[in-house]
């Protein structure tokens, strides 16, 4: 059994000892001047791309869990191998900035980060702050790439079961790929509406309250893989609403601010999901595992 980890004794240290600010305001300042740009991209995407925007949510968290978690009391510097990840961050976030890739330039933050804290205080405490890491790099955005390939599939998915339910409800339906045809109207099953976006933050949801409230890893990554089905059956649900709506009511209901605040319900209601899924594994560890999970 090892102590507690102690909040951040940081501060405490400087005050005793002014000299160790040095090298800690050098560090800030490197780390400033190297990844100040794609900070302030990755900010912006936040603040303006709904598909970013749980990022807001997830760094803050991040940060007071890092600071919640403290130092180990049995951290030992790893000098040599912090040196090695900095300088492949600092390869990493040069080579994208050329290559002008967002995604990686971004990541080479997190990977900077990593580096510093092994090569402060070493690899345990690097495991220690498993969560706030993990809650980083999920903040942000998926490449282009990884977006555009998995969109179609869920559009198709989404305009499928969609159209399932409206059938169910005896709405005359034709289907013909992400496009649901309705009498004297048409909806179109758009990348916006996809449910990617509710994937990507339903994940990195899933990530943040499985490391706040599960204590065993076996739980986390079952919780974790619960979120993807729960996105995909939410997004099918706000299809069906919308058609719903659309046929029984208005027209005007498919688009619009109606259209955008039915999203935002049907999200909620899955954050609801995912937080009775937590609880009731967590019931289930107390069942069975006790107290002596693994944290």
């Amino acid at each position: 059994m090892t102590a507690p980890a102690k909040p951040f004794p940081i501060f405490g240290s400087i005050a005793a000892r002014p000299a160790v600010l040095i090298p800690w305001a050098v560090a800030a300042i490197a780390f400033v001047v190297l990844f100040l740009k794609p900070a302030q991209l990755l900010v912006n995407d936040w603040w303006n791309n709904p598909e970013a925007g749980h990022g807001l949510l997830l760094a803050p968290i991040a940060i007071w869990q890092a600071w919640k978690r403290g130092l180990r009391p049995d951290r030992a510097p790893a000098i040599g191998w912090g040196i090695a990840i900095l300088l492949g961050a600092v390869i990493l976030r040069y080579l994208s900035g050329l290559a002008a890739e967002v995604f990686t330039m971004r990541m080479s933050m997190v990977g900077a980060l990593a580096g510093l804290v092994i090569f402060a205080w070493g690899w345990k405490q690097l495991l220690h702050w498993w969560l706030p890491f993990a809650l980083l790099a999920l903040s942000i955005p998926w490449p282009a790439l990884i977006t555009t390939t998995l969109a179609l599939p869920l559009q198709f998915q989404a305009s499928k079961m969609g159209a399932a339910l409206l059938e169910m409800r005896d709405i005359p339906v034709r289907l013909s790929g992400n496009v649901i045809a309705l009498p004297g109207h048409q909806l179109f099953v758009t990348e916006a509406c996809s449910g990617l976006r509710s994937l990507t933050a339903l994940t990195a949801l899933g990530v943040m309250v499985g490391g706040l409230w599960l204590r065993h890893p076996i739980s986390r990554v079952v919780l974790l893989l619960l979120a993807i089905p729960v996105a995909i059956l939410i997004n099918a649900v706000r299809v069906f609403f919308t058609g719903f709506l659309v046929y029984f009511v208005d027209p005007k209901l498919g688009d619009g601010f109606m259209h955008m605040t039915e999203g935002w319900l049907l999200f909620v209601v899955a954050f609801g999901i995912l937080g009775l899924l937590a609880w009731a594994a967590s019931g289930i560890e107390n069942r069975f595992l006790g107290r002596n999970a693994n944290a």
